[in-house]
């Protein structure tokens, strides 16, 4: 689990994080969304040690990052799995070399172990016999599975995704929502999703924190957005034609 008390970020005089408090439970896919300006790339940043906060504390599990030793911040990062927005490969690099590289970088594995691993890893995310393609020779959708299975290639505790759909069609977007969350049910990871994806927030939005000005205006479940009557949340999600409508079967069905 990680918690989240009274968090404070800012540049110069800018504050940009205002007080949030927030938690994001293991075994559950929760989803950061809100305005551009609102603040949810500098929160995600914050949860994975990227920026320091002012004020405020950010726990894993009951561990205080900003409290780390060296050694402990270490072994912190071999916890945290990164699916980054445009997937972010190693043109030059194979498939296989791709997802290794967290376990050459982290670990004194033998190459067969570590070779066992990858494989594993790619038959997770339907990418068998994939090893020694380069990144080019992918779709957009392959290589965001191969991005996921170098982010879960070290088991880790906790994931991060920032926007995963960027640039996916509609139906490879819904696979990919399915497969984190398949992963992070079956890993019992604590998975935090940053995305506009309105898509995704009904698909597996677990648990959503709807940031606005730097503040937690809202949060709640996939079933509880439908119900919201909180202002600020019904004008971001309609801005959604599929959510509007799905919204209005909704509460025409629970009347």
């Amino acid at each position: 689990m990680i918690e989240v008390k009274n968090l404070h970020k800012g540049f110069g005089d800018v504050e940009v994080l205002k007080g949030i408090n927030t938690s994001f439970e293991s075994g559950r896919t929760s989803l950061i969304i809100g305005q551009s300006g609102s603040g949810k790339t500098v929160f995600l940043k914050s949860l994975i040690g990227l920026h320091t906060p002012e004020k405020g504390t950010i726990s894993f599990d009951g561990r205080i990052n900003t409290k780390f030793t060296i050694e402990e911040k270490r072994q912190w990062r071999q916890e945290i799995g990164m699916v980054f927005q445009g997937s972010a490969l190693f043109d030059s690099q194979t498939v296989e070399e791709n997802v290794m590289f967290p376990l050459k970088m982290f670990t004194k594995q033998p190459e067969d172990e570590m070779l066992d691993r990858v494989n594993f890893v790619l038959k997770r995310v339907n990418l068998e016999n994939s090893n020694y393609k380069f990144p080019a020779e992918l779709s957009g959708g392959m290589q965001k599975r191969v991005a996921i299975a170098r982010a879960i290639v070290m088991n880790p505790k906790y994931l991060f995704c920032d926007e995963p759909n960027s640039g996916l069609d509609p139906n490879t977007a819904i696979l990919i929502d399915d497969l984190i969350q398949e992963i992070t049910q079956e890993y019992k990871i604590t998975t935090v999703i940053n995305t506009h994806d309105m898509n995704s927030v009904m698909q597996i939005g677990q648990k959503i924190v709807f940031l606005k000005n730097g503040k937690k205006e809202w949060e709640g479940t996939s079933k509880e957005i439908f119900k919201t009557d909180n202002e600020a949340v019904v004008k971001f999600v309609y801005s959604s034609e599929l959510f509007k409508k799905v919204r209005q079967a909704y509460l025409s069905e629970t009347k």
